[in-house]
């Protein structure tokens, strides 16, 4: 019988795998691949639990990777939900709950179509699913983690498939091909307290961070290239925590966050900024430091025979013929890119992340026959 991926969604979202919380859905998983034969192994680090599962043999020649992820975001103010936000309850052909578009639909359709497919035409090949628990913490222990475990176990993946919903109003509409990077930066600067009446017995860190932003924001990052838009660098927050009207403060902090083309690397951007800040201070004599965090560098996967691939899939299923983006923010692709070429595919993710999150449930058994067709066109 084959493997319905409405229920097995519902079933996925009636864990509470609020990130880092298991919630019973990888071992949900792991008991449905391993009953149609697939080999698993829970890879779980730092807290945070993740699941490899491999049909085939190892160190195949050809071996189609899916990456996903079953850990979701709180879900805010439950009584504002219609329906309970973990209770997978079907109504008027809509799935809701926390994860029905981010993105245990499409772990369900992969894994319904995953089963179906080598159950009925066994491939000359290997699939290889990597499901971790963290892709909305902080990344460090999820996707990380699989691909660490497959360096040491000698697995591989010839391409991947990251199921994260890609498609802002129809299903078909776009696949990702790419992502911007993403680099936040917190600014300290340390001057010294005074009276504002008398600001030459002071120094003003605030000046001297208005300053800086107003460098950075001067002058566009550039217009974009070939695959990308232009990059961007926005302010996202001030603070100094003073309440007195005249005092200047001693301390004051910004933050930014850029996210950047391929014109930038996380290093390139890292040292103008240092540079920005070092100039001010040099002009001002407050002291000025900085940290960074760059989340993920900006990666392409140019179009070519994979890309194609998965577009006439697309296609063939919805009439569409796809955009090719590299719109949004970051996901665990920026981990595979490493690996293998890896390509975006997903639903609709307009109700992603909000209070009555909700997938049609036309929509899951739609992607199935994606992911199906896109597996048969692989290993024909």
């Amino acid at each position: 019988m084959p493997v319905d991926p409405v229920a097995l969604t519902a079933d996925l979202i009636r864990c509470p795998s609020v990130t880092p919380a298991e919630g019973g859905a990888l071992v949900l998983l792991e008991r449905v691949l391993a009953d149609a034969g697939f080999a698993c192994t829970r890879v779980d680090r730092g807290g945070i639990s993740n699941l490899f599962a491999r049909w085939g043999k190892p160190g195949s020649n050809r071996s189609f990777g899916f990456n996903g992820h079953t850990d979701v975001v709180p879900v805010g103010d439950a009584a504002a939900w219609t329906h309970d936000p973990f209770g997978g309850k079907i109504v008027d052909g809509w799935l809701w709950g926390r994860g029905a578009t981010d993105m245990k639909s499409g772990v369900a359709a992969f894994v319904a179509a995953a089963i179906d497919f080598v159950r009925a035409t066994p491939p000359d090949g290997a699939l290889i699913l990597t499901i971790t628990g963290d892709e909305e913490g902080a990344g460090r222990d999820g996707t990380r983690a699989l691909l660490d475990h497959m360096a040491v176990a000698g697995e591989h993946m010839s391409v991947c498939l990251v199921g994260e919903p890609t498609c802002p109003e129809t299903l078909g509409e776009m696949i990702k091909i790419g992502r911007r990077g993403s680099l936040s930066c917190w600014f300290t600067a340390e001057g010294v307290q005074g009276h504002s009446a008398y600001p030459h017995r002071a120094r003003n860190p605030l000046h001297a961070l208005v300053s800086l932003l107003g460098r950075l924001t001067a002058e566009p990052l550039d217009t974009g290239t070939e695959h990308f838009d232009a990059s961007t660098l926005q302010i996202t927050t001030i603070d100094c925590g003073n309440t007195a009207s005249n005092v200047i403060p001693a301390r004051a902090s910004a933050t930014v966050n850029i996210r950047f083309n391929d014109r930038h690397s996380g290093a390139s951007l890292s040292g103008w900024l240092a540079n920005e800040a070092a100039q001010v201070e040099a002009e001002t004599g407050v002291k000025i430091s900085l940290r960074l965090d760059i989340s993920g560098e900006s990666f392409l996967t140019p179009p070519g025979a994979f890309v194609a691939l998965v577009a006439r899939s697309v296609e063939a299923e919805t009439g569409l013929a796809p955009t090719l983006s590299t719109s949004g923010g970051t996901s665990d692709a920026r981990f595979v890119k490493d690996h293998c070429p890896v390509l975006e595919f997903g639903l609709v993710g307009k109700t992603m992340h909000q209070v009555d999150e909700r997938v049609e449930v036309a929509q899951i058994r739609a992607l199935k026959r994606i992911y199906t067709r896109i597996l048969a066109d692989y290993f024909a």
